[in-house]
């Protein structure tokens, strides 16, 4: 099999040893670097990820968290993850993304220093029986009482009406569950996200950001919690696990037609900073917002021109992380085709 592109599983500090560096090397797995910081990378097979099927996908996440916590494992604890499935073609483009992402990376490796990441997902143990004590809701039998006074049947309108109630009664008791481990958990962690749930017996899916040694106390305030709620739910703590949730990277390629584009719908000329490129945007979004004028092409218009807008602030971005200048400059078409900009993944 050609190998013949390299995939990016993350970056590192260059102050680990030259002999944790050299024992990458056995696994398939190695560092280009750039100044301070490096990339772990291996080669791997062209391919686009974006027609792979969902088990090739799954295979692919498989690899890429194992790896990521594998190298963990050895000691590289300071390591930001990159975004599956970012396959480059050359060193050079991988120089590229460590020299543009350069500072960014800096800083968010400052950050994790002595942070890590668990994740929660949180079921009920018997969902059958927690419908059911739903269901017995005073609101709900009395909706059920009335209706089969109204008639001998129940019909499906009045069906409907009840799993609607029973739908509300099961979030309402869910959201009281997922608030009553979020107060018990916020207070050791530093940042939260909630993930989406999988299916209806989840109550919830979160990941938490924590100083690692903050991880005894945070696995204590669960046994509390499963204490209080007498086996009534099913705790799943996944970690401790590199940040992925909170500081993972990403590379986007700007495309010079649609910079070029974006320039001509808000009119912006020359050399521009941010905020004459916002003044640009408000002049133009005044002109055509659906609030304003009406009509399914207003609409369209003004969904360009936003999306105009966040064209130009990638790639004043993107220039920015280049050349640190605070202005749009549209003259060189040779520099927007080269730029990419390296960011925290939304």
């Amino acid at each position: 099999m050609e190998m013949n592109g390299i995939y990016i599983y993350g970056f590192i500090p260059n102050f680990y040893s030259d002999e944790m560096v050299r024992s990458l090397v056995n696994t398939g797995i190695y560092t280009i670097s750039y100044q301070n910081i490096s990339a772990i990378v291996s080669d791997r097979e062209s391919v686009s990820f974006d027609f792979l099927d969902r088990e090739a996908l799954g295979h692919l996440l498989v690899d890429h968290q194992k790896t990521i916590e594998d190298l963990t494992g050895k000691g590289f604890t300071m390591l930001i993850p990159m975004r599956l499935g970012t396959l480059v073609s050359s060193n050079e483009e991988v120089l590229k993304i460590l020299a543009n992402g350069h500072d960014l990376i800096i800083d968010t490796l400052s950050k994790i220093e002595h942070m890590t990441e668990i994740d929660l997902a949180v079921t009920w143990a018997d969902f059958p029986a927690t419908i059911k004590e739903v269901a017995s809701h005073p609101e709900i039998f009395a909706l059920k009482e009335d209706i089969l006074r109204k008639g001998d049947a129940i019909t499906q309108i009045d069906q409907v009406k009840i799993g609607m109630l029973l739908e509300e009664k099961f979030k309402a008791k869910n959201t009281k569950v997922e608030l009553d481990i979020l107060n018990a958990l916020s207070g050791f962690c530093t940042d939260i996200k909630m993930h989406e749930v999988m299916n209806d017996q989840m109550i919830t899916n979160s990941a938490y950001l924590l100083k690692r040694n903050k991880k005894e106390k945070f696995e204590e305030a669960l046994d509390r919690l499963d204490e209080v709620y007498k086996g009534m739910l099913n705790f799943k703590m996944v970690g401790p696990l590199p940040c992925y949730s909170f500081y993972t990277i990403e590379v986007k390629e700007l495309n010079l037609e649609r910079v070029l584009q974006a320039k001509m719908e808000l009119g912006v000329t020359g050399s521009s900073s941010e905020a004459e490129i916002k003044r640009a945007y408000q002049e133009k979004a005044k002109e055509f917002h659906p609030d304003v004028n009406q009509g399914n092409s207003t609409v369209d218009h003004f969904n360009q021109i936003k999306k105009a807008y966040q064209t130009l602030l990638e790639y004043l971005e993107a220039a920015n992380l280049a050349s640190k200048v605070n202005a749009i400059s549209m003259k060189n078409e040779k520099a927007i085709e080269n730029l990419i900009l390296v960011k925290i993944k939304d």
